[in-house]
């Protein structure tokens, strides 16, 4: 399984993907989710999938391939609009489940994969889309800022209660980060490390870019102070008629030990069959 956020707020683009991969159980590995295509000053793009690894790859492969080929009738580098690029990526990804599908029929195996495609070209505005397994794809909008792939339900709330298009980038990626540590914390086939990027709207390249592992300094505070505010949030909140009224001081000192992760109660069946 996976989890990749990508966020549009008015000041930019922030994406978010942990890196777990699973074939099994016992057979997890680390691989990144993020891949950006970037030429400063003129374009860049940032892709994450969730889905089938095979079929990502040979997506990456193609589209890499019409980039390099200066004959490409369509590629990453020569589209003009963004939802162009948006559309050229969902036939390739089509294309690329077709020839996975030809080479895997007798198996059984799920060849679909999911993208989040996110960037900007100039003279445009940046812009997000989530790109479907049958090609479509969907844009954010004001009211929805924001796109999910892969174990989605964990990280969500976060996002519903505090993304606006008028939010900071950095408050943003804060954001970003507690919905993959949220999601981590409720999911073991979701995992670390976390890869992040930020896209500042108007500079044409991804301004920061960073992998964080469990015991990075950023990481940890950030999963410390929101455990923290949590806590006092839930001593804070309005008594019960039987209890005594007035308000409660969160207890002083440190965190006391976090109950166990919760075990998966059943296989993922994409688990069996090289799912992201």
């Amino acid at each position: 399984m996976t989890y990749c956020v990508g966020i549009e707020v008015n000041e930019g683009l922030v994406f978010a993907a942990d890196t777990r991969t699973s074939a099994s159980f016992d057979d997890v590995r680390v691989y990144r989710k993020m891949h950006v295509f970037e030429w400063p000053g003129e374009r860049v793009f940032v892709l994450m999938s969730a889905g089938n690894l095979a079929t990502t790859q040979l997506t990456l492969s193609r589209l890499q391939r019409d980039v390099d080929d200066p004959h490409a009738p369509r590629s990453l580098r020569t589209l003009s609009h963004l939802y162009e690029v948006a559309e050229y990526v969902g036939d390739t990804l089509v294309a690329s489940q077709v020839k996975m599908y030809d080479d895997a029929q007798q198996s059984g195996v799920n060849v679909q994969s999911t993208l989040i495609l996110g960037g900007q070209i100039a003279g445009e505005r940046p812009g997000l889309y989530m790109v479907y397994p049958l090609g479509n794809c969907i844009a954010t909008s004001p009211e929805t800022p924001y796109l999910q792939i892969g174990e989605s339900k964990y990280g969500k709330p976060i996002l519903d209660r505090i993304i606006r298009p008028e939010t900071s980038l950095e408050d943003a990626a804060r954001c970003a980060l507690v919905s993959l540590d949220s999601t981590i914390r409720s999911n073991l086939s979701v995992g670390m490390p976390v890869d992040m990027a930020l896209l500042r709207a108007g500079d044409l390249k991804v301004t920061q870019k960073m992998r964080l592992e469990a015991d990075t300094p950023l990481y940890a505070e950030i999963h410390d102070t929101w455990s923290r505010k949590l806590e006092s949030a839930v001593h804070s909140l309005p008594r019960f008629p039987w209890e005594p009224q007035g308000e409660r001081e969160a207890p002083a000192g440190p965190l006391p030990p976090m109950p166990p992760r919760r075990l998966p109660s059943r296989q993922d069946p994409g688990d069996a069959q090289g799912q992201q």
